[in-house]
């Protein structure tokens, strides 16, 4: 009796020291791509690809790609748009294919790269190149949307439920930390260029090629740690695109209080997802804020989201993820309405609004993965990944398109960026409807003391 107590419990520990193993590998890749999100896509890639765009637009502003008058300062905005829904067609049929045949790591791996080389293909973005640009921004942007559906569907599998929020949330701060860390360093190389040899052009360059190549190397360690596991058995043959999607979403029908989380999450992420693709622009050319300047509030961001997501990990455990995740939203909707009476050039209100964005971006986006996982059937954690990572990423499309209709109609980012607060207070009232401790029991999963 003894001894099969002991070897329990040798047991217990061994598995429970691979799953902690599994954990710290599963950090990394926030670590890993998170550089892509920050360096590349909030800070560097809109200012730069918008003047890009601008050497190459006619007298009255606007360039025409594939014959379409697009006016310069909307064309970056349109291509984020565009890459989003061409991530509709592939995340569907990725998660798919993980659910089916259990091997996640191989397609993490691939998409990873392919959004790591794009990336690293923008040190070549320069003179009147914008269409390369939009190329190259619409092949990162879809396989990052790729990777972090896989990487999101390991969750459920590396935590049991009463670990899910402190495990999301501890991923969120890894992947700000690092996004703190690269971003420093863009700071040192951007604004002593001079000293370093290298045009104000280059340095961007290097920034934005550096991020890709930071991304490809981290993605190593998950690569080495994250084990596949076995494939449930799926019924059907090798789905495509949106009919994938259309089968999930029809599965999801048996779960509609799952459905109803999403289309909250839709919402609300899809503001959010827009904060983060057009904060510099706007701060850039509505509020002639400098490079350096941009730079700095962002690494105040990173610097605040780090202590954010986990002070909100805290919250959640006290009071429950979806109170805490509407408070947040509450936060987001005062805080992005405030953004439309920036006076322009003074960075310290600017520095304010990052802060006030800093505190509860990380958190919003941790505790939603977390609360969602306890709202996936077992077995289908890639598939229902996969959707989530639509409303995530895949179809945050409508936010930087209506952003980016805006400027083309009125010729302004304050109206704009105040048509984002509606995404915010509809979302709220979509989530305050959700009774999710009775969603996680629907969906076979038991439920935590606090949700």
């Amino acid at each position: 009796m003894g001894t099969e107590t002991a070897q329990e419990a040798a047991t217990g520990a061994s598995a429970l020291a691979g799953r902690k193993r599994e954990q710290r590998g599963w950090y990394f890749y926030d670590w890993a791509c998170s550089v892509y999100s920050t360096s590349v896509l909030t800070v560097f890639l809109g200012p730069y690809l918008t003047s890009v765009t601008k050497a190459a637009a006619d007298p009255d502003g606007f360039v025409h790609p594939l014959g379409i008058p697009v006016r310069a300062g909307s064309f970056f905005a349109y291509s984020v748009s565009l890459s989003v829904i061409l991530s509709i067609f592939v995340m569907p049929l990725a998660g798919a294919a993980a659910d089916r045949t259990g091997r996640k790591k191989p397609l993490l791996a691939l998409s990873a790269y392919i959004g790591a080389a794009a990336t690293a293909g923008m040190f070549f973005l320069d003179g009147d190149r914008y269409l390369l640009g939009g190329l190259l921004l619409v092949v990162a942007n879809s396989s990052l949307a790729v990777s972090m559906v896989l990487y999101n569907s390991y969750l459920p599998q590396i935590a049991p439920p009463e670990e899910r929020d402190a495990v999301s949330s501890r991923g969120w701060a890894f992947g700000y930390a690092s996004g703190a860390l690269v971003l420093l360093l863009n700071l040192i190389l951007y604004t002593a260029h001079d000293t370093f040899g290298v045009s104000e052009s280059t340095a961007v360059r290097i920034c934005l090629a550096s991020a890709g190549v930071w991304w490809g190397a981290f993605t190593l360690v998950p690569l080495r740690r994250l084990r596949d596991r076995r494939a449930r058995p799926a019924p059907g043959g090798a789905a495509r695109g949106l009919r994938q999607l259309l089968a999930t979403v029809k599965d999801m029908r048996r779960h509609p209080l799952t459905l109803s989380f999403l289309l909250a999450y839709l919402v609300y992420n899809d503001g959010v997802q827009t904060v983060i693709s057009q904060a510099s622009v706007y701060g850039s050319e509505e509020l002639g804020l400098g490079q350096s300047t941009l730079i700095v509030a962002v690494l105040l961001v990173q610097l605040l989201a780090v202590a954010g997501a986990l002070a909100m990990g805290r919250l959640a455990r006290a009071y429950g993820a979806k109170r805490t995740i509407l408070g947040s939203l509450v936060a987001w909707t005062v805080t992005i309405g405030a953004g439309y009476f920036l006076p322009a050039g003074a960075p310290a209100w600017f520095f304010v609004l990052a802060a006030g964005i800093g505190l509860v971006l990380g958190g919003t986006q941790a505790l939603s993965r977390s609360l969602f996982s306890h709202l996936v059937p077992a077995g289908k954690e890639a598939e229902y990944f996969s959707a989530y990572e639509m409303s995530d990423r895949g179809m945050s499309w409508v936010g930087p398109l209506v952003f980016g209709l805006a400027y083309q109609l009125t010729g302004s980012y304050r109206d704009a960026i105040l048509s984002l607060v509606a995404f915010f207070v509809i979302g709220f009232g979509l989530l305050a409807r959700v009774p999710v401790r009775r969603a996680v029991r629907d969906a076979g999963n038991s439920v935590p003391a606090r949700i």
